[in-house]
């Protein structure tokens, strides 16, 4: 992502206190929680207003901040004052102390200085930041200087290490592997007439929503077409009741996943239930998709995974056969168009469940199962 004030020349080597602010050690980086109070005299002109303000380094949940000061009474400063918003507050108020404890203190440290923490900081959530320079006095008050300007920044998507936090979390529940045959995807009569009208009777992909973890780096971004491929335990076939509509497409497995297919790990939440979904993406080897899904998604092995395998018959003919984790409910994203012609369109015979729906479902920030020690 763009960041506004983005510095793209520090070379600073690494805070010695960065080990302190990781931590966020009281001793350090603080809620604000302190029994001084503003010095509001003469002194407070003589301390430098932080200029030309730098974020860089920015991940989910942390970021590294650097400024520059004229150098009068630099020597004086002990501590800054960093006034950190989401960007839609927009009548936050500046720094009140105790008033206000999501402001941080931090002692002076050698620059730029690492800010972290998953309690103040979300993964894709526009910031506000602003700076002060402080000089604790001998009768415990503070002279300050002025505000520095206001800087926006946007935190950033998960990276691979914390979508591999979370494909580890839904391994342990996966459940045992079930043999499938076809993939499905559920939408009402409207949709699959304007495939065939409008769309030379292909299904098209469109951007994925906002469903799932919020630091997920397909939301919003990745194209492609949700399919499933769960079946029912007792008849190992698809379920005849679906959120989404009343006419299904099925379309033999080894068409959309097969040796020439990349099966990569995008997500995995709960909606405040006892189900969990786990969100696959299949790319073709070498399309737009799998280019996307290389550089931002834990790729799987395909013949042996916890969720979704796809391996020759070794007893029988040759020929592949499937297998799906019978413990999590599989959100399969194919990222190619898929032409109506390659399957067939029929409507079933159960309910359309609306309140299982996923569209844009927001993901349950408690659930210990799923959730690692990130932003949501």
């Amino acid at each position: 992502m763009e960041v506004p004030g983005l510095a793209h020349n520090i070379t600073s080597p690494l805070s010695p206190c960065e080990g302190m602010i990781k931590d966020l050690s009281l001793d350090a980086l603080q809620l604000c929680e302190r029994d001084g109070k503003e010095t509001k005299s003469s002194e407070l002109e003589e301390l430098p207003v932080p200029q030309n303000i730098k974020i860089s380094n920015i991940t989910c949940d942390s970021f590294k901040i650097c400024w520059d000061m004229e150098p009068r009474s630099k020597e004086r400063i002990t501590h800054y004052f960093i006034d950190l918003n989401k960007k839609e507050n927009k009548n936050s108020n500046k720094f009140k102390h105790k008033d206000v404890p999501t402001k941080l203190v931090a002692k002076a440290v050698p620059l730029p200085m690492t800010v972290r923490g998953h309690w103040f900081l979300s993964p894709r959530t526009e910031y506000t930041v602003a700076v002060q320079t402080a000089s604790k006095q001998p009768d415990g008050d503070y002279a300050i200087s002025e505000w520095s300007e206001i800087i926006e920044f946007c935190t950033a998507d998960y990276s691979t290490v914390h979508l591999n936090q979370l494909l580890q979390k839904a391994e342990v529940i996966a459940g045992r592997m079930l043999r499938f045959s076809v993939f499905y995807r559920n939408q009402n009569k409207e949709y699959f007439d304007n495939a065939r009208e409008a769309q030379e009777n292909r299904m098209l992909q469109s951007v994925k929503d906002t469903s799932g973890s919020h630091g997920s780096p397909i939301s919003g971004k990745l194209e492609g077409i949700y399919f499933c491929c769960n079946t029912e335990f007792n008849t190992g076939k698809p379920p005849q009741d679906s959120p989404y509509g009343r006419h299904r497409f099925e379309v033999r497995a080894d068409t959309l996943f097969n040796p020439d297919t990349n099966l990569y790990f995008g997500d995995f939440y709960c909606m405040y239930t006892a189900y969990h979904y786990v969100i696959l993406v299949l790319a073709p080897k070498g399309s737009t998709g799998d280019d996307f899904c290389k550089q931002r998604l834990p790729a799987l092995d395909i013949t042996n995974n916890r969720f979704l395998t796809c391996k020759q018959d070794e007893g029988g003919d040759g020929s592949l056969v499937f297998h799906h984790a019978q413990d999590v409910i599989l959100e399969v994203i194919y990222t190619e168009p898929v032409d109506l012609a390659l399957g067939t369109v029929a409507e079933i015979s159960g309910h359309q469940l609306m309140s299982m729906s996923t569209v844009n479902a927001k993901k349950d920030p408690s659930c210990k199962t799923c959730n690692i020690s990130v932003g949501r």
